[in-house]
């Protein structure tokens, strides 16, 4: 009896670590959160608005410009990989990837974080123009590929 638990549990055993030994994991994304808006807008509209819903979409905007613009050299579209650029998968190649999302996502919640308690004292006609200015940043990206030479 002792024998034959013996002999399951190893054999439980074998087949645990063979399967974590076969799992990959999945490949980390250049950019990987919130990579467009729902909707452009014009000043007159913003002027409508209340300053709770210009407070959203500033920092909405700010989300897709700190996902986006850090990596625009690799890519401005989401789940773009190292694989997909021909970058080696090496480990210090992918630590250095992990480190950036690590350090980017901590850099974003820090900023909102700022902005949630600090923006609301901002002059509203300065929040308009920020928003249409990150706005005309984020429609360039349409062009980005222009500029790249053939």
């Amino acid at each position: 009896m002792k024998t034959k638990l013996l002999l399951l549990m190893l054999a439980l055993f074998c087949v645990t670590s063979v399967s974590f030994a076969q799992k990959k994991s999945k490949q980390l994304s250049f950019i990987s959160g919130k990579v467009n808006i729902s909707k452009y807008h014009e000043r007159e509209e913003l002027d409508r608005m209340p300053k709770g819903k210009l407070l959203q979409l500033y920092i909405e905007r700010i989300e897709v410009i700190v996902n986006i613009l850090p990596n625009i050299a690799f890519a401005t579209s989401k789940n773009v990989t190292m694989n997909d650029l021909g970058i080696p998968i090496t480990k210090e190649n992918v630590k250095a990837l992990e480190d950036n999302i690590e350090a980017s996502t901590v850099y974003f919640d820090s900023t909102i974080e700022f902005q949630k308690k600090i923006l609301p004292y901002s002059d509203t006609r300065d929040l308009i123009t920020a928003i249409l200015f990150y706005e005309s940043t984020l429609k360039s990206l349409y062009t980005y590929n222009d500029f790249k030479s053939n």
